[in-house]
Order: structure tokens, then sequence, then C-alpha cells
């Protein structure tokens, strides 16, 4: 089973966040419209939907590739995916007015304001929680499709 590795390795990469991000969607609207709640993520939704699940796809891609001259586990390869994902989502968040800098913090969409201690927790998070992800699920679907070790 060595036809297409890398279509292959890209596959396993976007299920997990597209299964993710279908939950998530899901979840929005049924507190859009079952609960009339109004929250102000429509605009913010784009590029967790467009850009995350196509960095994990090309991210495993990566992963194939240097695994056969590099044996890093999967799940440090994943975690440093936040390290790359996190200032782009920053910039973008920020460039698009859905996110201010203050000075006791950061604000999102003008509702949620997260203090200077929170935020500097969010990428330790994130490590952790990419970290569980690739090693658990991508991992899996990567030794399902007779990629992984």
């Amino acid at each position: 089973m060595n036809q297409h590795p890398y279509l292959r390795a890209y596959m396993a990469g976007i299920a997990v966040p597209t299964a993710i991000l279908l939950l998530w969607l899901t979840a929005f609207c049924v507190l859009r419209f079952a609960y009339n709640e109004s929250a102000p993520i429509e605009r913010a939704l784009v590029f967790p939907m467009a850009v995350v699940p196509n960095v994990f796809g090309a991210w495993n891609m990566l992963f194939v590739k240097l695994h056969q001259l590099w044996r890093v586990p999967i799940g440090l390869h994943g975690a440093a995916l936040p390290l790359f994902l996190g200032p782009i989502a920053a910039v973008f968040n920020i460039g698009m007015g859905f996110a201010r800098v203050t000075d006791r913090g950061v604000v999102l969409l003008d509702v949620l304001r997260l203090p200077w201690w929170y935020v500097v927790l969010i990428p330790f998070l994130a490590i952790a929680l990419y970290y569980l992800i690739w090693k658990y699920l991508v991992g899996f679907l990567n030794k399902l499709l007779g990629i992984g070790d």
C-alpha cells in the first residue's frame, strides 16, 4: 500500500479538524437559530474553516516526508503546528478587526475580554491540545492508512 502516501497523509490530516469544525459549526447554528442567541462570530469562522484543515493536511504530508529522514514522534510534530498557526491567526484577527489589543488584555469581537495572564496561557494550552490531537487522532489515522509506524 505504498501508492500515493502524500495524498493519504493529506486526507488523514484534514479529517480531524474537519470533523471538529463541523461539530463547532453545528453547535453555533443550534445556538444561533434554535435559541436566538446573537454571537457575532460568523466573520471569524472564515480563518479556521478555510485554513486549519488544509494546514493540518499539509503538516501531515510534511510529517510523512520528514519521517523518512528524521524519526520525530507525531505528537511532537503536531505540537509544533500552533507555533506557526498562532501568529498567523493573531495577525489575521487583529488585521480584520476581530480582536483588539488593549492595556488590560485582548478583546475578541467586542464581546469577550481576555486578561493578559490568560492570553499568556493560550499557547501552552494549544501546544498541549495539538500534541494530543496529533498523537492519538492523526496518528491513528496515519496507522490506519498505512503511512505511520
